[in-house]
């Protein structure tokens, strides 16, 4: 389990944002991601919200084994990255099995991430996604285009399962296109979790916005970093995980 950056210094602040690399260690594993402020900015650098979310999502229990899942505005791919690790199902226990057995239960039961951005970030993204995954998870983790309200004929409706977020409430000129979004991604049966930090009032702004389309539950507050952690769902279910 980890829930601080594995970096010198100290505090999570802007000289940690400009280093060129981040390293953390989630699902056993130790991920070391590129970071480029200069040259990509605020989609080039690991916030607090994604290694919250993280740490929650290795914690609290959630099964992602066999599920669908899409991170949105997925900046560095830490978030897609422990989301395919932690989906990866018990196979790699099984060191007695064929590689072609291994690989068929890789494929019942990974979970199936998509990682997604707008174009500009995609080839920082790939990079940092191909180098932080064993070569037989690569498969269950694809890196796509997706603008928020703009490319949505590329995603079925409805298909998702979990869908991911990690500081990407931030823009009020995005919020009707994030809402568009998730509407079209989500399923009735679809889990969104937001991870955010409350910094201005248009940030509730979004929150009350969404709550006029999805049934709403913070679940997690991490005090340290102040980060919120937002359940939604369509309609008025309240499912457990």
């Amino acid at each position: 389990m980890a829930l601080v950056p594995c970096q010198e210094g100290a505090g999570w602040g802007a000289r940690q944002l400009h280093s060129p690399s981040a390293t953390f260690h989630f699902a056993s594993r130790t991920i070391r991601l590129r970071q480029d402020w200069r040259r990509l900015g605020v989609a080039a650098v690991v916030w607090d919200a994604a290694v919250v979310l993280c740490a929650y999502l290795e914690i609290g229990g959630i099964d992602l084994q066999d599920r669908s899942v899409i991170e949105l505005g997925a900046g560095t791919g830490l978030l897609g990255i422990v989301a395919t690790l932690l989906g990866k199902g018990f196979f790699f226990c099984l060191l007695t099995l064929t590689v072609c057995l291994r690989h068929m239960l890789l494929y019942c039961l990974g979970a199936r991430v998509t990682i997604t951005d707008r174009a500009a970030a995609l080839e920082f993204l790939e990079s940092n996604v191909h180098a932080n995954l064993p070569s037989e998870l690569r498969p269950r983790a694809v890196v796509k285009e997706l603008t928020w309200g703009k490319d949505l004929g590329n995603f079925t409706p409805g298909s998702f399962d979990f869908i991911l977020g990690a500081d990407i409430v931030y823009l009020e000129e995005t919020f009707a296109e994030l809402l568009q979004t998730l509407e079209h991604l989500c399923s009735e049966k679809t889990v969104i979790l937001l991870s955010c930090r409350i910094r201005y009032e248009r940030d509730h702004k979004f929150l009350k916005m969404l709550r006029g389309r999805f049934s709403v539950y913070e679940v997690h507050y991490d005090s340290s970093k102040d980060v919120h952690i937002y359940k939604a769902q369509k309609g008025s279910c309240k499912d457990d995980f």
